[in-house]
């Protein structure tokens, strides 16, 4: 077994019970919004097209469908959210009767005729917040609400969809929010099975989603820049056959976990960070030697961490560095 720790913004803010709160399978965690639907009225439904002609490729799937007094409740678990073409107040009015559970119900997020607002009304961190964001590149400001967007962090549906994992046990997550906002998470274990825990309502587990992707095992100069980071991640992957969009997560070390660079390329590419400890990395040291091994008894992070970060414990590609700041390796 291997204990890493995840970079402590980790969680989402939710502050009320969330009735069973559960999600055992990435199909219905509710994080990602990937089927919606336009919920307009006839006189705007050329704004409806505007909104499905600009976002359309960016989900599985945009239907529009002309509002009726019961339309919410028809289409309702047909989709993972709403886009309310319409006033807040009719939307919330229509269907504040048929929200039963948020990690199951569908997101909702309304928006204005001329654009001018995006508001996630439920499901903030269940797909509203990611749709207001999208409409934010046609002009609508997103007026996000939860409080840990609020607070300028990334809740944990937020960080596990960056790591393309989901909420195991939804009801944790009114306390672990708590801690985020106080800045008192502490680290995230990875555990390797078989093994059976038991955690208490104040842990949120994280499960993959899949078993296939990489892992971008990074360490890095002290004070390396955002675009250090973005292009070391590049210049790794355009070696391999993987690209952007296979990379689970960046791996690193406890030491490095506050480095702002790497969080705010991780951040920019929608990333998760992971940190593994010392103990971790020197179970899992890769082929290179490193000179940090000597002087501060660490091994080399990237390879270590692509390894420890890894499904499979192996590593597609070994240690490159770049322009003498950043390191990147590659896991599996």
């Amino acid at each position: 077994m291997s204990s890493g720790t995840e970079n402590a913004d980790t969680t989402d803010d939710s502050g009320s019970d969330s009735g069973g709160g559960h999600c055992s399978t990435a199909d219905s965690d509710g994080e990602v919004a990937e089927e919606i639907a336009i919920i307009s009225f006839g006189r705007k439904m050329d704004t409806a097209e505007e909104i499905k002609a600009e976002i359309g490729d960016r989900y599985e799937a945009i239907d529009i469908i002309e509002y009726h007094g019961d339309v919410f409740e028809e289409h309702w678990g047909e989709y993972d959210c709403f886009i309310g073409l319409m006033a807040s107040g009719i939307a919330m009015r229509k269907t504040a009767h048929l929200l039963d559970d948020k990690w199951e119900d569908p997101a909702i997020c309304v928006v204005d005729e001329e654009l001018t607002w995006a508001i996630p009304i439920t499901g903030g961190h269940h797909g509203a917040n990611q749709v207001a964001q999208d409409l934010a590149t046609m002009g609508a400001v997103p007026a996000m609400t939860t409080a840990s967007e609020a607070a300028g962090k990334q809740g944990v549906e937020s960080r596990a969809k960056a790591m393309d994992t989901h909420v195991v046990n939804g009801d944790s997550t009114v306390k672990t929010n708590l801690a985020v906002l106080d800045e008192n998470l502490g680290p995230v274990a990875r555990l390797d099975g078989p093994k059976a825990v038991l955690v208490g309502d104040d842990v949120t587990v994280l499960k993959r989603n899949t078993d296939d992707g990489v892992v971008l095992g990074t360490g890095s100069v002290s004070g390396a820049s955002k675009e250090a980071f973005l292009e070391a991640w590049e210049e790794a992957l355009e070696q391999t056959d993987y690209d952007i969009d296979d990379v689970e997560f960046v791996g690193t070390a406890t030491r490095k976990e506050d480095e702002e660079g790497l969080l705010e390329a991780a951040q920019e590419l929608d990333l998760g960070v992971v940190a593994f400890d010392k103990e971790t990395l020197l179970e899992h040291e890769g082929p290179t030697p490193s000179k940090s091994k000597e002087l501060i008894g660490w091994p080399g992070v990237s390879e270590a961490s692509a390894i420890a970060g890894g499904a499979e414990r192996e590593l597609v590609l070994e240690k490159i560095s770049y322009d003498n700041e950043v390191t990147v390796a590659i896991g599996r």
